[in-house]
Order: C-alpha cells, then structure tokens, then sequence
C-alpha cells in the first residue's frame, strides 16, 4: 500500500483501538479474548483498508467486525462447554509416561526444521515425500533433517536417562 494508505490507517488505529478494545472487554468480559478480537478486526481492516476508509465511520466496521469475532468465538468455546457436560471427560485416557515427557522435552529442544519432520514423518505416518511436499522442502533435505533430528534426540534422550539415574541414586 502507499504510504498515504498507511499513515491514514496508523492515524485510524491510533485514535480508536482503545475505544473498541473497551468496547469488545465489556462484551466479553476477558481481556485476552478482547484484545484477540479486536487484533483480528483491525488486521481485517487494513487488509480492505482502500475500501474501508472511504466508509462515512470505518470505526464502526471495525466495531461490528470485532463485536461478531468476539460472538462468534464465545459460541464456539460455549458449544464445546456443552459438548464435554453432555459427554464428560474421557476417562480412558492414561498420563503421559515418564518416557513420554522425556521425548517431548527432547523434542521441544531441536530445532523446528527437524521437529517438525520428526513429528509428521514418525508421528503422523507421512512418507518422506510427502513431508518434502508439505514442508516445501527437497526430499534430500527432509531426509537430512531426520536424520540428523533421530541422531540429536537419542544424543539429548541419553543425557536424561543419565540425569534420571543420578537423581535415583
């Protein structure tokens, strides 16, 4: 966009973010889910800025937009409330094992690249080619990553069952 379209949009954001966020807290009742709401509403609004701005109160097509994200998102965590009352909580699911916590801790520790190839590769089933495909990245490079990543993990796995045992004993 053109500058003008920019300093005109900063100047728009500037003079009511704080109304609309008061307005949309007010609606909800939760900061965080306010100030979402309202992020959202106001990235709508640059995206259709050159249209927007021509309206006689684009503050009140931001208001709107916000006011029906903030709705819509309280009918969804409403609907999914009424959902786990009617059916409870899955008690058939176990906790985590030890095991478990180690490896996502593990997990947590590589980089993204080789996390994320790990996961869709070992977790998901997904064959090299496909991962390259969804990763946008050469098969060679996807087959790197893993290697390296099952390497690098079995590396930081040995260093917390060296942990665990110094700690039992």
């Amino acid at each position: 966009m053109p500058d003008s379209d920019s300093d005109g949009f900063d100047e728009f954001y500037r003079g009511s973010r704080q109304r609309l966020l008061g307005f949309v807290y007010v609606l909800t009742g939760d900061l965080a889910e306010a100030q979402d709401a309202v992020q959202e509403a106001y990235i709508r609004a640059w995206q259709r800025w050159s249209t927007v701005r021509g309206y006689d109160d684009p503050e009140s097509w931001v208001r709107v937009v916000a006011s029906r994200i903030a709705v819509s998102r309280w009918r969804s965590l409403r609907s999914r409330a009424r959902a786990y009352l009617r059916h409870g909580a899955d008690e058939h699911v176990p906790a985590p094992s030890t095991e478990t916590m180690d490896v996502v801790a593990a997990l947590r520790r590589l980089p993204e690249a080789q996390r994320t190839a790990i996961a869709m590769h070992y977790l998901l089933g997904m064959p090299v080619a496909e991962v390259a495909r969804e990763t946008e990245a050469p098969v060679g490079t996807v087959k790197a990553r893993l290697s390296r990543g099952r390497t690098a993990l079995a590396g930081l796995l040995a260093v917390a069952d060296l942990e665990e045992e110094a700690a039992d004993a």
